[in-house]
């Protein structure tokens, strides 16, 4: 009875297997509080008994879907970061890292995310746990990129030599420099004239 009460007070608690039901709306409300607790507190203050009594769910309920914090923060990081650059085929390179910028801000303009993301940077050297959590959808995230570059090499638009991982590293960044570490603004405007100058460095890339 008292999984029931700790998993939203449903009063159907458990599939005719006997394992607990995971509700979605309990999952959405864990998620909504553990952003809000660590853009409050920090990663390093963040207390999981918080993220669930702020949720209005017993400890049991989070535990069941996150053994634990560095755990949680994967899991619903890689549900935002690796949908940054999910983009389709926009038809050149240019329209491409468009797509990809305005990704990318949609998820910097969230004021609590650019809270975390920041925190998260500072973060990941000093807890061992959560550096090993995060690096793997980073990675994948990476692969993101790889393939505009594929699509970019295809059209013969960049050199197949190209320095992927200085060009990751530099679609990337103008914008997050930008928005999440001088808190400043990027219009549309912004965006397309980046877009063209990330164009244009990454197609002289020898």
């Amino acid at each position: 009875m008292e999984r029931n009460r700790s998993d939203g007070n449903a009063k159907i608690g458990r599939s005719p297997s006997g394992a607990a039901v995971i509700r979605a709306d309990v999952t959405e409300a864990l998620t909504r509080a553990f952003f809000a607790e660590w853009a409050r507190s920090g990663y390093s203050g963040l207390s999981l008994e918080r993220v669930a009594r702020s949720a209005g769910v017993g400890k049991a309920a989070l535990y069941r879907r996150w053994p634990e914090k560095a755990v949680m923060a994967s899991d619903l990081l890689s549900r935002v970061g690796l949908t940054i650059t999910d983009v389709g085929e926009q038809g050149s390179l240019e329209e491409d890292l468009t797509a990809v910028l305005f990704a990318i801000r949609r998820v910097l303009r969230h004021p609590l995310v650019r809270r975390i993301v920041t925190d998260l940077h500072a973060e990941i050297e000093r807890a061992p746990a959560l550096d090993r959590a995060i690096r793997p959808f980073q990675r994948a995230r990476r692969e993101r990129i790889n393939t505009l570059l594929d699509r970019a090499i295809e059209r013969k638009e960049v050199s197949p030599f190209i320095d992927r991982e200085t060009a990751a590293d530099l679609i990337a960044a103008p914008l997050y420099w930008r928005l999440a570490v001088l808190g400043g603004r990027s219009d549309r405007d912004h965006i397309r004239r980046l877009a063209r100058m990330l164009a244009a460095a990454l197609c002289a890339n020898e």
